[in-house]
């Protein structure tokens, strides 16, 4: 039979099927729950119930296997690197870690629970004890945390990893070597190179708010507390006084500066006001509170904080911590409204000396970040300084405004570990009973080890320029933390409660 038609554009433009009959191997019902590829939205809860459609969806189908390809690279550069790939129990014992854990009942052991593990963490220091030097895995993590866009519930993967040997240095080279090298494979974004950036924790509050700066908002908060003492401004009298300076912010109508006030005095962000003032072009200040802008400080706010006309200033004032917060949350909503954020590009910092302590919501002394971090001065420091004011060996990873990876010095010492356990409530036996391996290993020789675990969902998040963690998720949970797919959690029968002896509260 002649080709009335060739199409030389592809490899099988010459050849012609002549069907002599069908064979259907896969009905399919005549009306999809949703269409599959189109620009129409579709409610979630519709797309996760019958995700194995939503997954034949171009987009999501290239983020899947997006996320195969960067966990394969990540395991190259891990294995180039040195380190050998270890599995770890997913039943293992409910250690205070930050969240609560996932418990597991026992059937053979009555009474008893196995917790499924928020990281790795005692096992990949018991690794560096048994001699592992350089240990690594594509680590599931269970933390039973309400769900964000960013955050998966109950599960996440990370690549957990471990040195002997290593200073807090040493892990940032990795991370150096290992991230910008992943992220460039697989997108056309401008990376930013190591070393990056290092930012204490204190001067990441002050600056920008937050422990996690998006670096590509180029507004910094101020601290003008002082400059406001003697204010007749009432409303900042005694308060910490934060300033936000927006160059060219004052060709903004009064409409922008309402619609940013609305947003501070939400409930979400909690500010009781936002003060405004405009540096006009002719240098005259105008709205908001510029009738208590005294001449002496339009001239110091021209010449310590960079303001020049045609700039506006916001001001917000409140209990330290909670102006800090507040502050953070407006730079981050400025920088969004005013299409501030630089695009196409990754901009990487390390977030350094996290206080090793904080006040608990109960008044006690807690910790901050991760029990099992080495303090800064070592033991002196537990026993002759405030807690608070004890810095520890632990940083984060942050991206473009996104935590990626937290990680620490490990302290392998069990006299500094059974006295910074003491300082957050916990007696030695507390210790023995609840880190009872740890406790035992490092009394044979431990060496000094570090490591750190960048989160594989969030960089896959960001690599596919993705807004919602659960689009880069082969079968995520929903909002609620339901798998609608599986329908789970559900309703289990009494014959299984009672094989693991759980009895249900009425």
């Amino acid at each position: 039979m002649e080709r009335t038609s060739k199409n030389m554009k592809i490899s099988t433009g010459e050849i012609e099927v002549v069907a002599n009959g069908i064979e259907v191997l896969g009905k399919c019902k005549n009306v999809l729950p949703f269409e599959i590829n189109t620009d129409q939205e579709v409610r979630e809860d519709l797309r996760l119930e019958y995700r194995f459609l939503d997954l034949r969806n171009e987009i999501l189908h290239n983020n899947i296997l997006l996320r195969s390809k960067i966990l394969k690279t990540l395991r190259d550069k891990m294995d180039e690197l040195g380190f050998t790939e270890i599995q770890t129990p997913i039943l293992a014992n409910s250690s205070p870690e930050g969240a609560r854990d996932y418990l597991v009942p026992s059937r053979i052991n009555p009474g008893e629970f196995y917790a499924l593990p928020q990281a790795p963490q005692q096992f990949k220091q018991l690794l560096m004890v048994s001699g592992f030097n350089q240990y690594y895995q594509i680590a599931p993590c269970f933390r039973d945390e309400d769900p964000r866009a960013d955050r998966a519930p109950g599960e996440f993967y990370q690549l957990d990893f471990e040195m002997s040997f290593a200073t807090q240095e040493d892990v940032f080279r990795v991370i150096e070597q290992v991230v910008p090298y992943t992220f460039k494979k697989f997108t056309d974004w401008k990376v930013d190179e190591g070393p990056f950036v290092r930012i204490p924790y204190k001067e990441a509050m002050e600056k920008y708010g937050i422990d996690k700066p998006d670096l590509r908002n180029p507004l910094i908060i101020q601290d003008v507390t002082e400059m406001f003492g003697n204010s007749d401004f009432n409303a900042f009298k005694g308060k910490t006084v934060k300033a936000i300076v927006v160059l060219n912010g004052a060709t903004q109508g009064r409409k922008f500066f309402d619609k940013m006030t609305a947003f501070a005095t939400t409930d979400e962000v909690g500010a009781k006001g936002l003060a405004w003032t405009k540096w006009e072009a002719s240098g005259e200040v105008t709205g908001g509170i510029a009738k208590f802008i005294t001449d002496d400080m339009k001239q110091k706010l021209e010449t310590e904080y960079g303001v020049e006309k045609n700039s506006a200033i916001f001001f917000i004032a409140d209990e330290f911590e909670k102006a800090q917060k507040i502050a953070g949350l407006v730079r981050i909503e400025l920088g969004r409204r005013l299409d501030l954020i630089e695009k196409g590009v990754y901009k990487f910092c390390f977030i350094v000396d996290f206080p090793m302590y904080e006040l608990s919501d109960e008044g006690t002394i807690d910790f901050s970040h991760n029990p099992f971090s080495m303090p800064q001065g070592g033991l002196e420091a537990l026993e002759n300084k405030n807690p608070l004011e004890v810095l520890a060996y632990q940083y984060d990873l942050v991206c473009n405004g996104y935590e990626m990876a937290s990680g620490a010095v490990r302290n392998h010492n069990p006299e500094i570990m059974v006295k910074a356990f003491e300082i957050a409530g916990y007696s030695e036996e507390d210790v023995k009973n609840r880190f009872g391996a740890l406790y035992n290993a490092f009394q044979y020789g431990t060496p000094p080890h570090a490591g750190a675990a960048p989160g594989v969902d969030r960089m896959v998040m960001l690599i596919a320029d993705s807004q919602n963690i659960r689009e880069i998720i082969a079968f995520p949970k929903n909002k609620k933390a339901r798998d609608l797919l599986m329908r789970a959690p559900s309703v289990v029968s009494k014959q299984q409660l009672d094989d693991v002896h759980i009895q249900l509260k009425k």
